[in-house]
């Protein structure tokens, strides 16, 4: 968005300090130019960074959709702008990571809080996140601290544009699971990200709950879709009880509802199954 240039070049920074590894940067900006006046500073000035710089503020996904095509990595890793990499020996751990299977689809990184706080429970990407140094097949991803496969990421159809914010990883993560691809939670991945709340953004709760019906209406069996969508129903009013949370909310769960979610592609009970087993069966 243009509006953390300090962050930014640190981020930039940690991709490209990468060793013994090829590595591009793609730096999106959503409505901006990302770089602007600094294009001629460090490190905005390698040769391996690349800049696009989109008309309008697109969203989360398209964002990202277009970095992916503006690339050429088999493998893509998504970095938001307050985020960064400690360690240069991420790039050669992935690159291998990927090599020695060609079933991994993805793999979702540990977050760790700069500060030193134990991190956030949402950050772990299954039921059982209490310990986040725990590494164990996952059925998604955090958008922005992963690694994707690119042939993954086509098989599965890419980010939904539409979504703008909130689920866009979970519609492909599904995907990608239907295509047979495994997805993993490695703690030895990691990246650090200051500790925000989503909540901070105010389309947050009506995006979590169109996107919810969305996702469902897109990707599960019927037979599923009505059962995940009433878990969570049942869970946001045990977890919320402000009206101020709860209105917004629930406008958008009608609104999931009453406009067009996408092409639908329901995963196969197989996949659902599999889900299952990983430990998230596809209702909750």
């Amino acid at each position: 968005m243009g509006n953390r240039p300090e962050e930014l070049a640190r981020a930039v920074r940690s991709a490209l300090e990468q060793e013994h590894v090829d590595v591009e940067v793609v730096l999106v900006g959503n409505g901006v130019d990302p770089v602007g006046e600094r294009a001629g500073v460090a490190p905005f000035d390698d040769e391996r960074v690349k800049t696009l710089s989109l008309p309008s503020n697109v969203g989360i996904p398209a964002g990202r959709n277009r970095g992916v095509e503006a690339s050429c990595g088999d493998v893509v890793l998504f970095l938001d702008d307050d985020g960064w990499y400690r360690s240069t020996r991420l790039g050669t751990y992935l690159r291998d990571r990927f090599a020695a299977d060609p079933g991994l689809g993805v793999v979702s990184f540990r977050v760790r809080d700069p500060e030193g706080g134990r991190g956030e429970r949402r950050h772990v990407p299954r039921l059982r996140a209490g310990d986040p140094e725990r590494s164990s097949e996952v059925t998604t991803f955090l958008g922005g601290a992963c690694a994707v496969r690119r042939a993954a990421y086509e098989a599965g159809g890419g980010l939904p544009e539409d979504f703008f914010y909130a689920h866009e990883e979970t519609d492909l993560a599904w995907q990608i699971l239907n295509a047979g691809y495994r997805i993993v939670y490695d703690a030895s991945a990691v990246m650090f990200h200051p500790a925000v709340l989503p909540t901070r953004h105010d389309m947050f709760y009506r995006y979590n709950a169109r996107n919810r019906v969305w996702l469902a209406r897109r990707n599960l069996p019927w037979l599923l879709a009505l059962p995940y969508l009433a878990v969570w129903v049942g869970m946001t009013l045990l977890r919320e009880r402000r009206p101020s949370a709860l209105k917004p909310w629930f406008k958008g769960f009608v609104e999931g509802w009453r406009k067009p979610a996408g092409p639908r592609r329901p995963i196969s009970w197989r996949t659902a199954w599999r889900m299952t087993r990983t430990g998230r069966p596809p209702i909750i």
